[in-house]
């Protein structure tokens, strides 16, 4: 029997932690990944800097999109289409390194994410399906 392409692409929702880049997250975080570009020439940078909220108000994003912007809520982000990439944008436009920047979506200090990176990342072990919970 051959798998559904919706049966295939929903295994990626099963991975904890990960948030896999489809087509169909693209789509939704258009608008998102567009407004983080954006931060790529200095004049735009400014006027983010100025009024990050009148600077929302440019590009046609959800509520709940612009709410996790200005709260810097990275994993609501990517759940929101966000893409860590062009994400790094808005990050960087705050002064912040990608490893300062991830190791908040981690919940752990940037020391100890940088000291699990070094020593490899995360352990294979644990939580490996949210569906089955195991």
């Amino acid at each position: 029997m051959t798998q559904s392409i919706q049966d295939y692409l929903a295994q990626f929702e099963d991975i904890p932690g990960t948030r896999v880049f489809t087509a169909a997250r693209a789509r939704r975080g258009y608008w998102l990944n567009q407004f983080a570009m954006s931060l790529m020439k200095p004049e735009n940078r400014e006027r983010w800097k100025a009024d990050e909220s009148a600077y929302l108000e440019d590009w046609p994003l959800s509520p709940e999109q612009k709410d996790a912007v200005l709260a810097r809520d990275y994993n609501r982000c990517l759940d929101l289409g966000g893409n860590i990439y062009f994400l790094a944008k808005v990050f960087s436009t705050d002064g912040l390194s990608f490893l300062q920047a991830v190791s908040t979506m981690t919940g752990m200090s940037v020391e100890d994410y940088q000291a699990m990176m070094l020593a490899g990342g995360r352990s294979p072990e644990g939580l490996r399906s949210i569906r089955e919970d195991r």
